[in-house]
This record gives structure tokens, C-alpha cells and sequence, in this order.
């Protein structure tokens, strides 16, 4: 057997693999906020895939492709706000109530919500629906991402949120596929959407508060200045207040660019087939095909690959890596493909550098705040980002809509967003290999 040399230095031991050490339980909560978060995702997509039956069955002989359109925009933005609410509240709660108590409100409120839609007679009923089932997918996201990163230990915590987050991807496959199942019986889609309401028993069977929350609580009620979910502590107090307007500043960032670029590649896959000369219809199914499958797989890994690329470059250069790489994907995806086969070939690309900072939202903004603010600072970023994206879905569809404006030019204009996202980073804090703030 070899041995060291006198005077050598010792043999570096190999790195170990992330997932070594990590305990039952511990892959336990993924699995379940993982579930939660797929069918959160779930039922946000479920009504665009459906919408377009809905609205024209709700709106009945007003149903223009105007009118369902206008509607159809005006409720996502019901969406958004509804989002941005409950994101702020159910946080709030997470850190009040606990992680259990919240996540199994917020995942029965966007069940029942979502499944009493098959109910909906007129747009005020979908309107408020809508509303509800926002709430529980805008608070669940925050309770689920602050409860893996307090359960996993330092070396995996990263990994693990970014396969939480990135689990969303199949959230928005079983929404395609509902929607292609249940074709023109659009009902019947929001009658699955109480299937999540089963993983309450999974949640209340198996989850426990994390020790660091509890150390928290004990805190506060001992009278040692804590405040569990202090919104004065959160936003007045350094150097919370900078990271948490900071952090949704960067959320803003990814949700502006998701709904004005991201989604833009299903209409660049439609206008490349309607030049090729192909009809309509079948234009518009193969853009779904386009965007929903080849360019959602890349954006899959890419959520997916970026806890382990933050692990070995820190968070900031890896935000600041991914939106770079998006400012040259985005105009080379829209300018250099010559035919749809071309355009599928860069699909992928496009959605892997657009989308991966998502999962990086997962990954760093628990890190950012202590235990007895951690949900509420987590929610507040995410959430508050959402809505402050809807100036950006304003503007994107604004700036499409103007005489003369090519599509491509237009999403390459929108893409110059990722240039506040990197110089918003430039002012945050680096996590990496720190431990969570106490």
C-alpha cells in the first residue's frame, strides 16, 4: 500500500457525493414538497391548457377569439395577483403557524379551489376561483422551499433545491397531458385537480417541524427579541430589508422573463411553421409540441443542473452565469434558425438558459434570512416578483403588438432584462458553503 513521502503533504481525500449522509427522513420531505410543487405547477398550467374550451363554453355566443383572449389575459393577471397574496400570507403563516400546519393549508385550498371550477357558470365564478387556487400555489412554493433548505444538511442543500424546484417541469407534462385526455371536456380536468388534496395525509403522517424553527419559537416566546414572521423585522431591520427587496427585484427578473421570453418560444415555433406554409391548425399544435415537450426539457435541466453548478461556482456567479448565457441564446434562437427543424434544435438551449434561475430562486433565497424569517422573507421575494412581473407582461405584449415590431426583434429586446437580473446579483450576499442564518 503507498504512502506519503516524507515531508509530502497528505492525500487529499475524494469528494464525496452530495446525497452520502443524507437520511430517510431527510429524502422524505423532498419527495413530498416535491409532490406538492408538481402539482402546484399543475394547477397553474392547467387553465392555460384548458382555457380556450373554458372561456368559450363560460362566454358562450360572446365567445370572439377577442373576447377569449381579453378574458383569458385578464384572469391570468387575477393569477399573478392572487399568487403574490397568498405567497406573502401563507409565508407569513410558515413561519407563525409552522411549516406542517401551512403547507397543508395551502395544498388543500389550491385542491378544492381548482376541483369546485367544475362548478363554474359564469366568469365571476372562474374569476374567483382563480383567485383561491393562486393563493395555495403562491404559498405553498415558499413554505416547501424554506422547509427543505432548514432539513438538509449544509453539503446538500443546494441539490436538493434545485430538484425541488426543478420538479415542476412534470407538473406542466401532466397538465398537457390532462388537457389532451380530457380534450373539449374541459370539467372534468379540474375534477383531477383534487387529487393533490390526498397528499395532506402524506404531509400530516409524516412531517415534523425542523429543530431550527422550534429553536425559534422558543426564542420568541422566551421574550428575546425574536418575532416570528415579523414583516417590521424583515423589511426595517439590516440587513434583511436590503436582501428581501434585493431578492424580489431578482425574482421579477425570472418571472418577467419567463412570461415575456420563455413562453415567447411557442410563438416563434408557430410563426417559423406559418412561413414554411403550414396550416394553421396544425401550426399551432406542433408549436404546443415545440414549447411544451423539447423546449421544456431543457429547461427542465437546466433547474435541475443548477444546484450543482452553484455548488462548485457559488450563487451569484451561477445567476450571473445563466442569465449571460441567455442574453446570447435568446437573439440566436430567434434570428439564426432558417426552418422549424433548425429552431427545435436550439429549443432546448433557449429553455435551459431562461428557466434554470428559477431553480436557483429555491436554492438561494432560504439562504438569505434567519430561521423566524426565513418562510416570510422566502414568500416575500418569490411572491413579490410576481407581481411586480406583471408590468413586464404588460409591456411585452405592448411591445409585440406595435406596427411593424418582428416578433423575434421583440423577444430579443425583452431578453435585455437579464442585464438588471445580473446587476441586481452584484449587490446580494454570497451562501455558498455558509451556514443558514441564525
Amino acid at each position: 500500500m503507498p504512502t506519503d513521502s516524507p515531508g509530502s503533504s497528505p492525500t487529499t481525500p475524494a469528494p464525496q457525493p452530495w446525497y452520502r449522509g443524507v437520511t430517510r427522513y431527510e429524502w422524505l420531505v423532498l419527495a413530498i414538497a416535491s409532490a406538492g410543487w408538481v402539482f402546484d405547477a399543475f394547477e397553474g398550467q392547467l387553465f392555460n391548457i384548458t382555457r380556450g374550451q373554458l372561456l368559450a363554453d363560460i362566454l358562450g355566443k360572446d365567445a370572439t377569439p377577442e373576447a377569449i383572449r381579453q378574458w383569458g389575459d385578464v384572469f391570468l393577471g387575477v393569477f399573478l395577483v392572487g399568487g403574490t397574496l397568498g405567497g406573502i400570507l401563507f409565508g407569513w403563516l410558515g413561519d407563525r403557524w409552522g411549516r406542517q400546519p401551512t403547507m397543508i393549508v395551502t395544498i388543500l385550498m389550491y385542491s378544492v379551489f381548482s376541483g369546485l371550477t367544475y362548478f363554474a357558470t359564469d366568469l365571476f365564478q372562474v374569476g374567483v376561483l382563480r383567485f383561491l387556487v393562486a393563493m395555495g400555489v403562491g404559498g405553498e412554493w415558499a413554505v416547501a422551499a424554506a422547509l427543505v433548505a432548514e432539513v438538509f444538511p449544509r453539503h446538500a442543500r443546494a441539490h436538493a433545491s434545485g430538484i425541488f424546484h426543478g420538479t415542476s417541469i412534470i407538473g406542466t407534462w401532466l397538465a398537457a397531458l390532462t388537457g389532451i385526455a380530457v380534450g373539449e371536456q374541459w370539467r372534468y380536468a379540474y375534477v383531477i385537480g383534487v387529487i393533490p388534496a390526498l397528499l395532506i395525509l402524506w404531509v400530516r403522517a409524516t412531517i415534523k417541524e425542523p429543530d431550527s424553527w422550534q429553536q425559534a419559537k422558543q426564542r420568541a416566546q422566551s421574550g428575546e427579541g425574536v418575532q416570528l414572521g415579523s414583516f417590521r423585522d424583515l423589511l426595517l431591520h439590516a440587513p434583511w430589508g436590503k436582501r428581501a427587496l434585493l431578492g424580489m427585484l431578482l425574482a421579477a427578473v425570472g418571472m418577467g422573463s419567463f412570461w415575456g421570453v420563455t413562453v415567447a418560444g411557442q410563438d416563434l415555433a408557430r410563426e417559423m411553421l406559418l412561413r414554411e406554409g403550414t396550416a394553421p391548425l396544425v401550426a399551432a399544435e406542433k408549436a404546443k409540441f415545440a414549447y411544451g415537450f423539447i423546449q421544456s426539457i431543457g429547461g427542465g435541466i437546466g433547474m435541475l443542473a443548477f444546484g450543482p453548478i452553484c455548488v462548485r461556482l457559488g450563487r451569484r456567479r451561477t445567476f450571473m452565469l445563466m442569465q449571460g448565457a441567455a442574453l446570447v441564446i435568446v437573439p440566436a434562437t430567434c434570428f439564426l434558425p432558417t426552418s422549424y427543424v433548425g429552431l427545435l434544435l436550439l429549443l432546448p438551449a433557449y429553455g435551459f438558459c431562461t428557466l434554470s434561475i428559477h431553480a436557483g430562486f429555491a436554492i438561494y433565497f432560504p439562504e438569505l434570512f434567519p430561521h423566524h424569517l426565513r418562510s416570510t422573507g422566502t414568500g416575500f421575494c418569490f411572491n413579490g416578483g410576481r407581481l411586480l412581473a406583471s408590468v413586464m407582461l404588460v409591456f411585452s405584449g405592448w411591445l409585440k403588438a406595435q406596427p411593424g415590431m418582428a416578433l423575434p426583434t421583440a423577444i430579443s429586446i425583452l431578453s435585455l432584462v437579464f442585464l438588471a437580473g445580473i446587476a441586481i446579483v452584484w449587490f446580494l450576499p454570497e451562501t455558498k458553503d455558509q451556514p443558514l442564518p441564525e
